[in-house]
């Protein structure tokens, strides 16, 4: 709280689950902001927009205090025009302050509430916030997520220092040509409460049609999943919207080029008790870590309906791509479906080793522990792909014999080197398009539909959605 960015902790002094509405108003006033915006997401997974100008502090409380009508019609296709209102409360949590407005803008993210002041069962945002919910009650653990955002930089063509193609990997300028946009993103991206971890180049790199495609990734740091949503949807916004300033332009597109690296959303996940993480345990993957992961192998071909929504989607997930393309599970594999990254485990001082001068000072490695779905891409709804991961874990939790399916689909390297191929046949594939998706999400949705997270309305959208997209 001391060095935080974020201009609402530096003056409210206190963290964003904590502020409330007064916390708000004095903020507007302390700061002279003149217009409120509710942001809140649609079916197309893009933040939409009311603007409020604050005239006097009666007005500014009333909105505050009672949110206002919107034509839920005109955001989601499944609610009739004849019923359509809904209304849109702010969560006072989400606050942050525009970067981009030139007059002194507030903008809060917003939940949806039906005519009898309850929840929409159906808004994406609230599916994840059941499922977190359920998961905690069953398990009695918390489910904390964050993303790997990666995306293509579009602009001018190179004149100088080119990278090699598809070897941009952490590259540095002079050879990146984005960084400085990168990290004003980053920037920006932290000052409205995302927690970052690090971002960096990535392997992508090349030019199509008189313009250069860099590749770049801007990865998080864990947090309780619903906040970790709402991070990745700013995130989103914030790199489109500057990219128009610098004149470039950000595609989240799976697959842009055929050759070329695609872009992923990939996901890492912990399960946390009240003293922290549960995922190591004596030095090694916990029996929750296991849990999980036999839960999001059983639900891996299902959550491509949410985590893979569009027929490019499935031109990425191919063989020798750093892509998944079968249901298994390793430790720092690239080619598995789940991995799970190096983590803080060995007993060397990294730290004494790398600097003489701290030879002596003990410290306890952190427990950084994560597990990683690498499927989705950027066409996935945060939320929903986000509540899926949820109720896949919680599925793992119910699972009777963990080891006996965890044990049949790890794999110790390249799942697509020839010395692996009888391994191979004896994996499940991934839906290889839309339409398979639908029908994966078809034969298992009764793991979402449990509990009543993901209603039966939902499912079916989701699944006409896809066999659409021959």
């Amino acid at each position: 709280m001391d060095y935080s960015i974020n201009p609402m902790i530096q003056s409210l002094c206190k963290e964003p689950e904590e502020f409330t509405k007064a916390d708000i108003m004095r903020f507007v006033v302390n700061h002279e902001i003149r217009i409120i915006n509710f942001r809140y997401a649609a079916s197309d997974g893009e933040l939409k927009t009311l603007n409020f100008p604050v005239t006097d502090m009666s007005y500014l409380e009333s909105i505050l205090t009672y949110g206002e009508r919107v034509d839920g019609s005109s955001l989601f296709p499944y609610i009739p025009a004849d019923s359509s209102d809904l209304y849109v409360v702010p969560r006072f949590s989400t606050a942050y302050v525009d970067p981009f407005a030139e007059i002194p803008t507030l903008g809060l993210l917003c939940s949806y509430f039906t005519k009898d002041g309850q929840p929409l069962e159906t808004s994406p945002q609230y599916i994840l916030h059941k499922a977190e919910a359920v998961f905690h009650e069953k398990t009695g653990y918390s489910f904390q997520a964050m993303g790997e955002l990666e995306f293509y930089i579009i602009g001018q063509p190179v004149t100088c220092y080119h990278i090699e193609d598809q070897k941009g990997y952490h590259e540095s300028t002079p050879y990146a040509k984005n960084e400085a946009f990168r990290c004003e993103a980053m920037k920006m991206i932290a000052e409205v409460g995302g927690r970052i971890k690090y971002g960096h180049c990535e392997v992508g790199n090349f030019e199509y049609e008189g313009r250069n495609y860099e590749q770049n990734e801007i990865e998080f740091l864990p947090d309780d999943v619903e906040t970790a949503a709402d991070q990745l949807l700013l995130a989103k916004w914030i790199l489109r919207t500057l990219s128009v300033q610098y004149g470039l332009e950000i595609t989240f597109a799976p697959k842009v080029c055929e050759g070329k690296a695609g872009s992923g959303l990939h996901f890492h996940t912990r399960i946390m008790g009240d003293n922290g993480s549960m995922m190591m345990s004596n030095g090694k993957l916990s029996v929750q870590a296991h849990k999980a992961i036999a839960g999001y192998l059983k639900c891996a071909a299902a959550l491509t309906a949410f985590g893979n929504r569009i027929p490019e989607s499935y031109f990425r997930l191919v063989p020798h791509q750093e892509a998944p393309t079968v249901i298994c599970w390793g430790d720092r594999n690239r080619s598995a479906l789940v991995r799970v990254p190096l983590g803080w485990t060995g007993e060397g001082n990294m730290l004494a080793k790398a600097n003489p001068l701290e030879i002596g000072k003990d410290f306890e490695m952190p427990d950084k522990q994560t597990v990683e779905l690498r499927s989705a891409d950027g066409s996935a709804d945060i939320y929903l792909m986000m509540a899926g991961l949820v109720v896949a874990a919680r599925i793992g939790f119910e699972m009777d014999d963990v080891s006996k399916f965890t044990d049949a689909t790890y794999i110790n390297g390249n799942i697509n080197a020839p010395e692996n191929a009888a391994k191979l046949a004896t994996l499940q594939s991934l839906p290889e398009s839309c339409p398979e998706s639908a029908d994966a999400l078809q034969a298992t949705r009764s793991f979402f539909e449990a509990y009543y997270v993901f209603p039966a309305s939902i499912i079916d959208a989701t699944i006409a959605d896809l066999k659409s997209k021959k």
